[in-house]
């Protein structure tokens, strides 16, 4: 869903700069609403956001993740939980603050979406128009326990690197 409209009746949306019915945005580009955080939303949509300036990538997987599996250029690595032990990063909030401007949307990618959750709800908490990316950077596993090859921020080639 386009920023400026608002959902409707019947599949239909709201421009609500001009308040003309328009017809849906495919599912990939629709927020879906979530308990706690503004919602959840494609890595299609994320990627359109970040790439028009309107939000901020923030990766909240940890640093051996995102060396180790690929990263995306120019996001903000800032780890939710810190290897080893899995603790909540004790910096968080500040850095969140730090890297995200007011008025701008926060994207949190996680590795399969779950992560992500949790630091889409503390960011909210915070104030901010808060996020999930749906699938993560690695997608859900497959029938043999593998990731990488249902759906995913990778999976859906978006851009990335790998060291």
């Amino acid at each position: 869903m386009n920023p400026l409209q608002t959902p409707g009746p019947a599949g239909k949306t709201s421009d609500t700069a001009s308040g003309s019915p328009q017809t849906a945005q495919p599912e990939i580009l629709q927020v879906h609403p979530a308990p706690g955080y503004a919602g959840n939303v494609s890595p299609e949509l994320a990627f359109q956001w970040w790439h028009a300036g309107q939000a901020v990538l923030i990766d909240v997987r940890t640093d051996a993740e995102r060396e180790w599996v690929g990263f995306v250029p120019g996001a903000v690595a800032l780890a939710w939980k810190q290897w080893p032990g899995m603790a909540v990063n004790p910096a968080f909030d500040q850095n969140l603050q730090a890297a995200v401007p007011a008025g701008m949307k926060a994207l949190m990618l996680c590795r399969s979406g779950v992560r992500s959750v949790a630091a889409a709800r503390r960011a909210a908490e915070l104030g901010m128009e808060a996020y999930n990316i749906l699938e993560g950077f690695e997608g859900d596993p497959d029938a043999q326990a593998h990731r990488g090859m249902l759906g995913g921020w990778r999976r859906r080639g978006l851009p990335w690197k790998q060291n």
